[in-house]
């Protein structure tokens, strides 16, 4: 039995910052836009090659950004607030300006760049796309068939990472001047995608991952229903293409029941943040859908337990058909530091042996895929992994003796002022000197 083992996604920037100092060398004007573009291009090789090197059978494409990902969808599809039509749209002028802004007084230029907001409650912030009334959508970017035809010309098996037309829009805001909220826009938007998708199906792409953590928020059931029923249902039609749907950062609640309906061929679940959803889902999601099942933490910094992990998934591989269950990260590992390596030499053993950053996450997805199917061929990675966790549940560096037994000793006194608010108001004021 073999499981397929992959990511959702993995961080841009290099072992070394290369993309933040690329990015900013092209802004400084030190490097042309061809060198920016070629220099990305051997950051993506780099990256695809660490994945395979590390054990994944199938690697993510389009999940690379020069800026932020959002933002690169919101391209992708024309939407282009106004202010930005006056520049360069084919190059990354416009681009770039979307992201930071462009003040250049020699060309008459002063525009402000789009609002950022936090992606949902991470550290990550995107770039808020600008939907006018009655937005002309229209393919304007290619990068994610370019980036999936890349992968596949450096020989990798390659899944494009497409942000959802439902999530887009919900994470978009109305146009300054206009009315209609984005999502009402819905069905202008799916043709663009359906244009998008074609392309990715001639090229050869098999699988597509669709992004759409809205997912996982309280949503109105009757609205939310409708619109991914009135996407997806287009999608379907596109021959050759089929569909992980993909939602982080929390369970899909009451998203599921109708989530698990869609004509779509897989559904991945955060089994890390979402994982009360397991029982649910498994007895909810159809048979011929794929359950990717996403148990390496994707935003945090530590080791995961895998063999609390493998007893999740097979309990999944046991109430599924084989060959239908995926081993994955929780989210794309975007949020996590790229590798541990660098930190060799400057922390000690112990506190290496705890961590786990995005490399050692990928090779944590590929051992546990290979665990499932034959835990003999990975006993060795397994026990190491047990050693380092019962390390660090067990270190005074975490846990302290002292400090447990002052907090088992405490009892309900404790909790309860010994003055009322009144005196204790009087005193406060004597003791600072209130009021200034």
């Amino acid at each position: 039995m073999s499981i397929k083992s992959t990511v959702l996604g993995f961080p841009r920037m290099g072992s070394d910052r290369q993309l933040k100092k690329l990015v900013e060398k092209f802004w400084a004007g030190k490097a042309t836009e061809q060198e920016l573009v070629e220099g990305s291009k051997q950051l993506r090789a780099d990256h695809w090659a660490l994945q395979k090197q590390h054990g994944l059978t199938e690697v993510p494409a389009g999940d690379f950004s020069y800026y932020d990902h959002v933002l690169d969808a919101a391209f992708a599809v024309g939407i282009i607030p106004e202010r930005y039509q006056q520049l360069d749209t084919a190059g990354t002028q416009a681009y770039f300006a979307m992201a930071r802004g462009l003040q250049n007084k020699s060309i008459g230029i002063d525009v402000p760049s789009l609002e950022m907001k936090k992606w949902f409650d991470t550290n990550y912030h995107f770039m808020v796309p600008e939907v006018a009334d009655n937005q002309k959508f229209v393919l304007h970017s290619t990068k994610v068939v370019d980036e999936f035809k890349e992968a596949r010309a450096l020989g990798y098996t390659a899944r494009p990472v497409v942000l959802g037309p439902v999530s887009l829009l919900a994470l978009s805001k109305t146009a300054k001047g206009s009315s209609t909220k984005p999502l009402e826009q819905l069905a202008s938007l799916v043709p663009v995608y359906v244009e998008l998708l074609g392309q990715l199906a001639a090229a050869g792409a098999e699988w597509v991952q669709m992004d759409e953590p809205v997912l996982a928020l309280d949503l109105d059931a009757a609205v939310y229903k409708a619109a991914f029923e009135q996407a997806y249902s287009e999608f379907a039609k596109i021959d050759g293409l089929k569909y992980l749907l993909t939602s982080y950062f929390n369970r899909l609640g009451e998203n599921l029941a109708w989530a698990a309906t869609l004509p779509v061929h897989g559904i991945h679940l955060d089994l890390v943040r979402g994982s009360d959803d397991l029982d649910t889902a498994l007895a909810t999601i159809p048979e011929d859908k794929i359950i990717s099942a996403g148990l390496i933490n994707g935003r945090n910094i530590w080791k995961a337990n895998l063999g609390q992990q493998l007893a999740v998934l097979n309990k999944i591989i046991s109430a599924r058909t084989p060959g239908r269950v995926w081993v994955s990260s929780s989210c794309s590992l975007l949020h996590s530091p790229h590798s541990l390596q660098p930190e060799v030499g400057h922390l000690d053993e112990e506190t290496l042996g705890w961590l786990s950053f995005a490399e050692e996450k990928v090779e944590e997805v590929a051992t546990l895929a290979a665990a499932a199917a034959d835990p003999t061929t990975v006993q060795a990675k397994l026990q190491v992994n047990a050693a380092n966790v019962a390390s660090r549940k067990s270190s005074e560096r975490i846990t302290r003796p002292a400090v447990q037994q002052r907090l088992a000793a405490l009892d309900r006194s404790f909790y309860t002022r010994k003055a009322p608010f009144t005196e204790r108001q009087t005193l406060q004021r004597a003791a600072l000197k209130l009021p200034l």
